[in-house]
């Protein structure tokens, strides 16, 4: 006669036991497709988180149908540990969110109640009258639009000193600022830059000495997106006593530098009847001979446009192409006055005095093209992109009979410059291939070096020596050379992801990203 001790043990003997072979199976083919996605793969960095993302999502998801349909585990086990599951992933999409990503599309994420920086600021009042101040003097030391004096992103001085152990940068001050993807322009101690505070996009200028607002002139827009963030993403162009700004909706702005009072203001999207690319509209004004030149991305000749400076009323438009994230630069190929801009489908070269398409040059697309085309010489333009994409060396000439041809020289997948500039220094290309510093030769596009992993940030050039503003939110100081990656000084400046160009008045940087600012005074080689 059985007892209830025997039965219960013999219950547990018949109870079968857990079936391990599909943890094996499941752990063995995510593992395979994990070398796979990161040996044998030829894409990008990008796309390689975005894998790996989907398929640790996937074995996650394989295994909780492994506990409930295959383990042979008791029901109640099963049960339990679902609801265990659901109850985490629901308290994770409670209390996390996704706000952003990094330049190799990581989320970043957050608590849902941290506030953003364009919730907390109000639009506080400035600090100083404009009226008390001396309206700023244009000098070689300003630093008046996207990428320096002539978006270049290359500056003769002043020659920095080499080690920051013994002269670090002299922090002047930092602060919280308004989201946005803006940089600082400056001219004179007027420090400018954009952001979104609230339902506002604010045009801000700052003292460049002590970071007291100066003014503020503020639009009711709000760009914002999960990937994308929120705040505008173009830095402001200051010409002749007057501040232009582009924001992420289309509103472009000439204001005055004294006080920053409106002179005139149009919505670009609006009135050539386009929409705003996807990260919203990314191009900073160029001012050039009387004209401001923006890009709309409208078909019907309405791609790239030029207004008065003066009345803001249409001068030229010309090109059908849609936009992309790149901002117009200027160029004298062929002895030829042209502006470049780097569209939706490739770059195009328009006539800066009427517009005129004078030539165009196909590119790979299907992600955003970011980068302004360098201009080399007379006659040779270098290019580059990246998700995977790369660079190319490109020669534009002109026959005889006035016709443009634009052909490639060189093709390397060694640079691949998702939106950080491109130095060109002594024959030898230095930039940021998918995050990582490299040197190519430009005869060749070959590569010379590829070393220190600074993510997508931005670079000056100071004299012979380059500024590099990681994504970490630290500053990098290099020395240029094809011999080997060499890094001389680094410094934190900046909390968070800094996707922001810096701007390099004399020796005073200025720094930012979408939650702060800082200003800091570099130390001087002594002669």
């Amino acid at each position: 006669m059985s007892t209830p001790d025997t039965q219960t043990e013999t219950q547990v003997q018949q109870r079968p036991a857990i079936r391990w072979w599909p943890v094996v199976v499941i752990v063995s083919l995510a593992s395979g497709f994990w070398v796979y996605i990161w040996r044998f793969q030829d894409v990008h960095r990008q796309t390689q988180n975005l894998q790996t993302t989907i398929l640790i999502l996937a074995t996650l998801i394989l295994l909780v149908l492994w506990v409930l349909l295959l383990s042979r585990m008791p029901w109640k086990r099963r049960l339990l540990f679902c609801g265990g599951v659901v109850g985490l992933v629901g308290t994770l999409a409670a209390t996390l969110e996704i706000r952003g990503v990094t330049g190799d599309m990581l989320p970043v994420i957050e608590w849902r109640w941290t506030k953003t920086t364009s919730q907390l600021l109000a639009l506080e009042q400035p600090t100083i009258e404009p009226q008390g101040l001396p309206m700023p003097v244009e000098s070689s030391n300003d630093y008046p639009q996207i990428s320096g004096p002539n978006r270049t992103s290359k500056l003769s001085g002043p020659q920095l000193a080499r080690d920051w152990e013994a002269q670090p940068p002299e922090l002047l001050w930092r602060q919280p600022i308004g989201a946005a993807w803006s940089g600082f322009s400056v001219v004179g101690q007027y420090a400018i830059t954009m952001e979104q505070r609230g339902e506002s996009e604010l045009v801000a200028c700052y003292h460049l000495l002590t970071g007291d607002l100066i003014w503020t002139h503020a639009d009711e827009s709000h760009y914002a997106s999960v990937i994308a963030g929120e705040g505008p993403r173009t830095v402001p162009t200051i010409v002749d006593g007057r501040v232009f700004t582009l924001g992420p909706s289309g509103i472009l702005n000439c204001l005055d530098l004294a006080d920053g009072s409106t002179i005139w203001s149009k919505n670009i999207i609006i009135e050539n009847e386009t929409s705003a690319p996807g990260w919203g509209v990314s191009c900073s004004p160029l001012v050039t001979e009387g004209k401001v030149i923006v890009s709309a991305g409208g078909d019907s000749g309405r791609s790239l446009l030029a207004y008065d400076v003066e009345t803001g009323s249409l001068v030229w438009s010309a090109g059908d192409d849609s936009a992309s994230h790149s901002s117009p630069v200027l160029a004298t190929l062929d002895g030829v006055s042209q502006t470049l801009i780097f569209n939706g489908p490739g770059v195009k070269s328009h006539d800066v005095n009427t517009g005129e398409v004078l030539w165009g040059y196909d590119w790979r697309g299907g992600h955003p093209h970011i980068v302004m085309p360098v201009v080399l010489s007379d006659d040779r333009v270098l290019i580059s992109s990246g998700y995977g994409t790369g660079s190319q060396l490109v020669q534009v000439s002109q026959d005889p009979q006035g016709s443009w041809s634009a052909s490639q020289v060189w093709d390397s997948k060694r640079l691949k410059s998702k939106f950080a500039n491109i130095i060109v220094h002594d024959g030898y290309i230095y930039g940021l291939d998918d995050g990582i510093f490299v040197c190519l030769d430009l005869a060749s596009g070959k590569r010379q070096w590829k070393r220190g992993r600074y993510g997508h940030g931005q670079i000056i050039q100071a004299g012979d020596l380059l500024l590099v503003m990681a994504e970490s939110g630290d500053l990098v100081l290099l020395e240029p050379t094809p011999e080997e990656h060499r890094e001389l000084s680094r410094f934190s400046v900046l909390n968070g992801k800094t996707w922001n160009p810096p701007a390099l008045a004399g020796q005073y940087l200025l720094v930012r990203n979408d939650k702060e600012a800082a200003c800091y005074r570099l130390s001087i080689e002594q002669p």
